[in-house]
């Protein structure tokens, strides 16, 4: 390499070319030299530390030995990793960590990153007095506190306050009485920790593990067969992870080194898996029974024992029953008589593949998926003013932001992990407004907490636009080159002055005045929005003021600016891109032109009809009045989570077939 940017050091008689910002320790690992490590090789993303002081090396010409994972390469400098001074005091660390140990036959984890780097360093064992034993620490429901393993490294401390953002755990005492401690010296499940197990990832030793994971003495007990690198199931954050399979069972979950995670995780992704093991859970295909009581939008089922409405079936049955009622159907009343809801929980390939059946097997554009109930208002206002309905950033953007804006979500409850994101841009100088009717856990991070009356936010925008277009803080080039119809909204701002908005939206001028500047005047900006804002009477009112707001100060398009409706569940975006959608085929192309279903019906050798499709409402309402007779449900639940559950359940009822595919 030996590039102009980069710096030439030798070590261990290798040369080596450091990037620029690299530590020793980085370098030697992107060149394939492993230096021992205990507290800052837990996570890439992670601030050295140099706690452990495992990693030292020696520099020629200098009196001590320097932790690598924190001292930077100069040219020429001649270093050695394993040198006899080196590995000797590597040895004696490693000693000094295991008198702060139970014996490795009594460890809380046997196979913790301790012990294998005991085994690299060639020291298992110590000649050291073993220090005092902590109690164990058993009140938190998820995680096991056994802190006679802590090495006091620190991993935790700057996973939880650095990383995740929480700053719950801290460190205590002076010298030989330093601990580590969650708030107020509380036990972990009396404080404020939320669970997110970022530490139990983060620590080298056992001393926090998942609870789940140890048996009555505290020792781990699981032997993990093989791990399952996977997605989340649960927000829109998308993080990936690796489910750890013991017995056909998942018993752990760890966060991977996902472009939307970096290693961290949520309560819900970390420990809220123990759903796919419930015995509740269908494992066998069911057929109604032909004796069954008829169906009723009231009646009850046991989930634990549902033969007292449904009969166990082969799949060869099952497939052959559904299929042959959807056909029935088809045969006597036409496409048009049958639907289809499909998932944002799905696959871009399942929401793809179902949207095809619909279309070009049922003969109808009767498919939507639950965006309709959460962000259709975001997705139609984008399509209209920007013409795309996706993201214009992803929500990792904001580390490049100078100011934040979250309005009506709260993503530290519902998008824990896209939280952490924007809780470290905070931390590292940006300026975040929270604007939401209700307090949040998020608003403890913001510059501006601006809690206007509910149902107001289209008053509270135009104040702020209003004064962004008097003042003169508008970016006038990105208008003049990327955007039409602003004279138009210029004109219709200047009824909504500050003064006339503060007594509807209940947030004074002059704090409006001021967000409306800081805005305006960053040099990039992000919005963030959520179900508050999309789930509204006015939803894709709202939702086109942030869209303006951003246009009239050029915030799209740029590193660390745009806007960003954070979905609800795992795959609403991939779901809408792949056409689950009445009135639009895969890629947004409209049903309605010619052009784009004579592509489609050549490219799937099927005839597709001209009628636009039905929305999930339009569905229920047809169901009820007899005109959709047979519907197809892939993923989704609306007899829990429709808006009118007595309507959709009555709906339900009334259908002649019923496919669930679930």
């Amino acid at each position: 390499m030996n590039g102009k940017d980069t710096i030439r050091f030798i070590l261990d008689g290798q040369a080596i070319d450091a990037l620029p910002g690299e530590t020793i320790r980085r370098a030697a690992t992107r060149n394939g030299i492993t230096i021992p490590n205990m507290c800052s090789g837990v996570n890439a993303h992670y601030r050295p530390d140099g706690s452990c002081r495992l990693c030292v090396v020696e520099v020629e010409g200098e009196r001590t030995l320097a932790p690598s994972c924190r001292r930077m390469p100069s040219e020429g400098m001649n270093a050695y990793a394993f040198s006899s001074r080196a590995v000797k005091a590597r040895k004696m660390v490693m000693e000094m960590l295991l008198s702060e140990q139970p014996a490795r036959d009594r460890s809380h984890d046997p196979d913790s990153r301790l012990w294998k780097m005991a085994e690299a360093v060639g020291v298992t064992e110590t000649r050291l007095p073993h220090t005092e034993t902590p109690w164990p620490d058993q009140s938190h429901p998820a995680i096991a506190v056994h802190l006679d393993a802590c090495i006091h490294c620190t991993n935790c401390v700057r996973a939880c306050r650095e990383v995740q953002g929480n700053d719950v755990i801290g460190m205590a005492g002076r010298g030989a009485g330093a601990r580590i401690v969650f708030d107020m010296a509380d036990p972990m499940g009396d404080s404020t920790c939320v669970a997110c197990g970022e530490c139990v990832q983060a620590c080298p030793t056992g001393a926090l593990m998942p609870a789940a994971a140890l048996d009555s003495v505290g020792q781990k007990t699981l032997k993990i067969d093989h791990s399952v690198h996977s997605l989340c199931p649960y927000c829109g954050v998308g993080c990936q992870l690796d489910f750890h399979v013991s017995g056909g069972k998942i018993v752990a979950v760890d966060g991977r080194d996902g472009p939307a995670n970096h290693n961290r995780l949520c309560v819900k992704g970390r420990f809220g898996f123990d759903y796919v093991h419930h015995p509740h859970r269908l494992a066998v295909p069911l057929i109604r029974r032909e004796d069954a009581p008829p169906k009723n939008a009231a009646a009850t089922i046991d989930p634990a024992d549902p033969s007292s409405h449904f009969r166990e079936a082969s799949w060869d049955e099952a497939l052959d029953h559904a299929a042959a009622g959807l056909k029935r159907i088809i045969e006597r009343d036409g496409g048009a008589a049958l639907a289809g809801f499909g998932s944002a929980k799905c696959s871009n390939e399942e929401a793809y593949l179902f949207q095809k059946l619909v279309r070009a097997g049922f003969g109808t554009n009767n498919v939507d998926h639950c965006t309709r109930l959460c962000h259709a208002s975001s997705v139609a206002a984008l399509m209209e003013t920007i013409g795309s309905g996706a993201v214009t950033a992803p929500f990792m953007e904001c580390a490049n932001s100078d100011v934040i804006v979250v309005i009506g979500a709260n993503p530290a409850v519902n998008h824990p992990v896209a939280a952490t994101y924007i809780k470290n841009a905070v931390r590292a100088g940006a300026k975040l407004v929270v604007m939401d009717p209700r307090g949040q856990a998020l608003s403890r991070h913001a510059t501006h907490m601006l809690r206007f009356n509910n149902g107001t936010d289209v008053a509270m925008l135009n104040a702020m636009m209003h004064v962004i277009v008097e003042e003169g803080l508008v970016d006038e080039a990105f208008i003049a080159d990327r955007t039409t119809g602003f004279e138009a909204i210029r004109e219709h701002l200047k009824d909504f002055t500050p003064e006339k908005m503060a007594p509807i939206c209940g947030i004074d001028a002059d704090t409006l005045r001021t967000v409306a500047r800081l805005y305006a005047q960053a040099d990039a900006a992000m919005i963030f929005w959520g179900m508050g804002v999309a789930q509204h009477a006015h939803g894709t009112d709202n939702v086109r003021c942030l869209i303006s707001l951003a246009l009239m100060c050029g915030n799209i398009g740029r590193k660390g600016a745009g806007l960003h409706p954070l979905r609800g569940q795992n795959n609403v975006q991939g779901a809408s891109d792949s056409g689950l959608i009445p009135i639009v085929y895969p890629d947004y192309k409209k049903v309605s032109d010619k052009a784009v279903r004579d592509r489609f019906a050549a490219f799937w050798g099927a005839e597709l009809t001209t009628d636009p499709g039905l929305t999930v409402v339009e569905i229920m309402k047809a169901a009820l009045a007899g005109t959709v007779r047979g519907l197809y449900i892939m993923g989704e639940n609306p007899a829990m989570s429709d808006p009118d559950l007595n309507t959709s359940r009555a709906a339900l009822a009334s259908l002649e077939h019923l496919v669930v595919q679930d």
